[in-house]
């Protein structure tokens, strides 16, 4: 990397959000799991130290090394004692310096500490939510898309799988993929170093993979929402098959925004393993969501999905669904 004022390892920071000088405890043991890449002589600075010395400058508004250098001119000698910024020998905290930010993010491995605050946010999500009462199980959706400016002459747009907290929305962990027929592959690899215990994943027709549905709800304990479409077409036919014009509407929402307004309505029916169920494991709620959009300018058009999940009627409500 040049000794410009550019890092990729601001980005990965900035997912951390607002943040304490105080409020290091659990994040400073994620951070110990990110290897040193330098070399043992010569190490003033602790390696933890610096990496939330830079998280909080980047969550304070820094994104680049000059403006991280510059908020740690700024930052008190309380603030670098509780970041572990160790005295020199003359005594005094002084912030690392530019030089020494430079080569430090220039050798870290980016992925490693993408991974550790990913890690550090799910357990933050994880445990703020709870799951009693009204309150909502966290929810993570796994969802692909083109990096917008990344296309070049001779190579189309760079793809990410990642993995999205609903809200407030944080990345928790991403991956580059070569091309969206890709995203299957990449979808267990891009949840397994995350606690899922107790959440929902909500992912899209692509990935309603049988062997994959298997291994989120029994090894890593979470639950699902997912779309069934043509990919799954045994249970695709069974769930346009039940007897939905029977079932009540169980919940409708409306929204507006980005210049168009949609409305979604919810109809729910418990799946009966002892009558056969559905050809989809752990299946325990048969969803029929109908979207209706209305664009600026544009006719209103209509969309009837289906989709499963393995919470039933006492973990969770058709509004928790809708959402």
């Amino acid at each position: 990397m040049p000794a410009a004022s550019s890092s990729p390892i601001p980005a990965a920071l900035a997912k951390l959000g607002p943040r304490h000088p105080h409020d290091t405890g659990r994040l400073r043991a994620h951070l110990q799991r990110v290897p040193d890449p330098r070399s043992r002589r010569g190490r003033w600075y602790p390696l933890v130290g610096l990496l939330l010395f830079c998280a909080c400058a980047v969550v304070s508004g820094a994104r680049t090394i000059t403006e991280i250098t510059e908020w740690g001119q700024r930052a008190t000698t309380t603030v670098l004692e509780h970041l572990g910024i160790r005295r020199h020998l003359s005594g005094r905290r002084r912030a690392p310096s530019h030089a020494t930010l430079t080569r430090l993010l220039a050798a870290l491995d980016g992925d490693v500490l993408d991974a550790v605050i990913g890690a550090y946010l799910a357990e933050r999500d994880h445990t703020h939510a709870g799951g009693t009462g009204s309150v909502p199980r966290p929810a993570i959706a796994v969802d692909g898309k083109a990096l917008s400016g990344s296309a070049h002459r001779q190579q189309g747009h760079r793809h990410l799988l990642s993995a999205v907290t609903h809200a407030p929305t944080v990345t928790l962990a991403q991956r580059e993929v070569r091309a969206k027929t890709n995203e299957t592959a990449a979808f267990r690899p891009l949840l397994e170093p995350l606690d899922l215990t107790g959440t929902v994943v909500t992912f899209d027709a692509l990935h309603s993979v049988k062997d994959q549905v298997r291994w989120l709800v029994q090894e890593k304990k979470a639950h699902y929402i997912t779309v069934i479409k043509g990919n799954q077409p045994t249970a695709s036919a069974q769930l346009k098959a039940l007897p939905w014009e029977q079932v009540p509407v169980a919940h409708t929402v409306s929204d507006t925004g980005h210049g168009r307004r949609e409305s979604r309505s919810v109809k729910t029916m418990a799946i009966a393993a002892n009558l056969g169920g559905i050809a989809f494991p752990q299946a325990r709620l048969a969803l029929r969501i109908h979207r209706r959009r209305q664009e600026s300018g544009k006719r209103q058009t209509g969309e009837t999905v289906y989709a499963v999940t393995s919470l039933d009627t006492h973990q969770t409500s058709p509004a928790d669904l809708g959402g």
